[in-house]
């Protein structure tokens, strides 16, 4: 599937030409190792696999694993948490992680089969101890029944040994009414494991939970700008036309500032605006003045008109924002040390055929973004196409993307 026409066109196609992504993985519908043709067959026949229901949505690397999530949208998700290897075919069926066992949650349980069980993903994230954090949502068919099998979690996996290290569920008062956590980010240092911080956003409640793994406990942050624009929650992808009011959930972080702490950037989904804050008051919300602490949170800027973004992901080598443009089928990027304009903010890559919704994006260890494309508005909204390719996975150096563009020093 990597065709060399499609490499042309994409370069033809891209607004910079310093690099062209390369197409790494592609699938025109979903499919999963089975332990045999038969397992595959039944589960088709009892509605637990509906191929057309599966659409993959985060991504993450480590080593020779490319991470694929396929959330719950709708009933018949086989296995939520996966991989794929990356020397491997490009339209490779998915491999379930830890196991298919630990994915095979039906739609209509009422609990979790076992702690490492995963019911349904949207993001991940791989930290430099060798850990895979998930965020487990727990709700299963989103868009049909909307059964909570278990409440929000992050499960925490060693990569190493592919072995569950510890999970925690979500504690009633990190949570709203309206809350859906999707997304994570995790602050540690290699050298001091233990002492790891996990940011998680609700896009539903607009506000953001802390986890400290040190104290095994969570505590929720509020603020305003983590709220959606009411003027930024329409969208045009692909033909369709929707509205939708997703708060804070494009979550970055710095290197670390010579305090020690991070700046941890964030917008809403709905919204073209950026902000941040330091990981600091973060870390410390439970023990400082809430009304001091307000102003602690900056506006940096705004993108411009038709900006929002689902991910985004900082490059400490380059000092660059990377990040999402999902009504603009592409992908767009801010060098930190410069204002926040939209003329700071070019719009690296478009293609409105191979980048309709561009989902989510990493920067691994060596310099490479890899970027997961897919078709979410015409899944949730309208139908694909099973007989075109509907799921993408791309990558790039980084340093390569932003020679020549604003977001070059």
């Amino acid at each position: 599937m990597r065709a060399i026409t499609i490499i042309m066109a994409l370069s033809a196609l891209t607004v910079c030409e310093a690099a062209t992504p390369k197409l790494r993985f592609a699938w025109k519908e979903v499919d999963y190792t089975w332990e045999s043709p038969e397992q595959r067959e039944n589960a088709i026949s009892v509605k637990q696999f509906v191929p057309a229901n599966n659409l993959p949505l985060g991504l993450g690397r480590w080593k020779n694993k490319i991470f694929v999530t396929v959330p719950r949208w709708k009933s018949g998700v086989a296995s939520s948490l996966n991989y794929v290897d990356l020397d491997g075919p490009d339209d490779q069926p998915l491999k379930p992680y830890p196991s298919l066992k630990d994915n095979l949650v039906p739609d209509t349980a009422s609990a979790l089969p076992s702690n490492s069980s995963i019911v349904s993903v949207f993001r991940i994230f791989v930290d430099p101890c060798d850990r895979l954090w998930v965020l487990d949502s727990g709700l299963a068919d989103i868009y049909g029944a909307a059964n909570q099998v278990a409440g929000p979690s992050l499960v925490i996996f060693d990569l190493n040994t592919d072995q569950l290290l510890h999970r925690y569920f979500f504690k009633v008062s990190d949570m709203k009414e309206d809350s859906f956590f999707a997304n994570v980010v995790v602050d540690v240092d290699k050298n001091t494991c233990d002492n790891a911080f996990a940011y998680v956003p609700d896009l539903g409640g607009y506000g953001v939970v802390v986890y400290s793994l040190k104290q095994d406990d969570s505590w929720r942050v509020a603020h305003h700008y983590f709220h959606f624009e009411p003027l930024a929650g329409s969208y045009n992808v692909g033909g369709i036309e929707f509205h939708w009011t997703d708060g804070v959930f494009g979550l970055a972080l710095s290197e670390p500032r010579e305090n020690g702490y991070r700046t941890m950037f964030f917008h809403a989904f709905s919204s073209t605006k950026e902000f941040c804050v330091s990981t600091e008051l973060l870390r410390n919300y439970t023990h400082i003045d809430k009304s001091e602490a307000f102003n602690d949170f900056k506006l940096l800027g705004d993108r411009g008109n038709n900006t929002q973004a689902s991910a985004s992901f900082y490059d400490e080598s380059n000092h660059v924002l990377f990040y999402t443009q999902v009504n603009r089928d592409g992908f767009g990027c801010w060098n930190s040390q410069k204002p926040y304009t939209p003329e700071n903010n070019p719009l690296l890559f478009s293609d409105a055929e191979l980048f309709e919704f561009p989902n989510d994006l990493k920067v691994d260890e060596e310099g490479t973004m890899w970027v997961l494309t897919d078709k979410l508005p015409r899944f949730l909204y309208r139908s694909l196409d099973p007989n075109v390719v509907n799921y993408r996975i791309f990558s790039f150096n980084t340093t390569e993307a932003i020679e020549g563009t604003a977001c070059q020093l």
